[in-house]
């Protein structure tokens, strides 16, 4: 499709609401304007908590955020009873949230292109949950996360540093969410859980040139890797997106 992310939501979001197609032929999605989706990740916080061996701390969640699907899966399951004191809220140079944390203003605008592209958003959808789970208070959503934001150079170095220190290899989304939960325990003793939501290989390019290691790449995906790309490409008008599903 030639458009962004944005784009493809907002055209998949039209195709749901058009009554010639839902009459047709059955939709869904995999992304995270599915709440199907969100409810699956809200139990890797248990899982995650449950891992932690020193709960003597408050407890802190520190994600990498672009649709915001995965945060609100995360407020979801401290709404249902899991006893996390706080998020971070770890963004790109796609800092709309993090802008509405910080000044109260909700400004979607063009996404721009990072390194860490899944987060590359410039109208999250799932601001509207998270509005809702917080009756639409500002100050209250502000007690439960705080926004930081972080450049490419920032998440290059992040990768270098954390691999040279630990041996462990981070992708470009872990990278800024490690680089949040840092930055937020620079100012509050807490134990804290960054999400890792890529595998390197995925970016192995990008993480190569940081760490100066050849990154492995999963059996699974080197597979399909050596299959053939098939491509159709359509123009980013929802009528386009209409027709290509009509037409198969």
């Amino acid at each position: 499709m030639n458009g962004n992310f944005d784009d493809c939501q907002r055209m998949v979001k039209a195709a749901f609401t058009d009554d010639e197609l839902k009459k047709r032929i059955t939709l869904s999605s995999a992304n995270s304007i599915n709440i199907a989706r969100l409810l699956p990740q809200a139990i890797y916080y248990f899982y995650g908590y449950g891992q932690l061996k020193n709960r003597d701390k408050p407890v802190v969640f520190s994600v990498p955020t672009g649709n915001l699907g995965n945060l609100t899966a995360g407020l979801l399951a401290a709404k249902s009873g899991l006893p996390v004191a706080h998020f971070v809220a770890s963004g790109n140079r796609n800092n709309v949230f993090q802008e509405y944390l910080e000044t109260g203003t909700f400004r979607p605008r063009a996404s721009v292109s990072t390194l860490s592209n899944a987060m590359d958003v410039g109208n999250p959808s799932n601001y509207v949950r998270i509005q809702e789970l917080y009756n639409h208070s500002l100050e209250v959503a502000r007690k439960d996360v705080s926004p930081y934001h972080f450049s490419d150079e920032e998440t290059r170095s992040a990768i270098a540093s954390v691999y040279q220190s630990t041996g462990y290899i981070l992708d470009p989304h872990g990278a800024v969410a490690y680089l949040g939960l840092s930055s937020f325990m620079n100012e509050k003793k807490v134990s804290g859980i960054f999400l890792e939501t890529a595998h390197p290989a995925k970016f192995y390019q990008t993480v190569e040139q940081e760490i100066s290691v050849k990154v492995e790449i999963p059996q699974r995906l080197a597979v399909r890797l050596e299959r053939t790309k098939r491509t159709i490409e359509i123009d980013a008008k929802t009528k386009d997106l209409k027709s290509f599903l009509l037409e198969r």
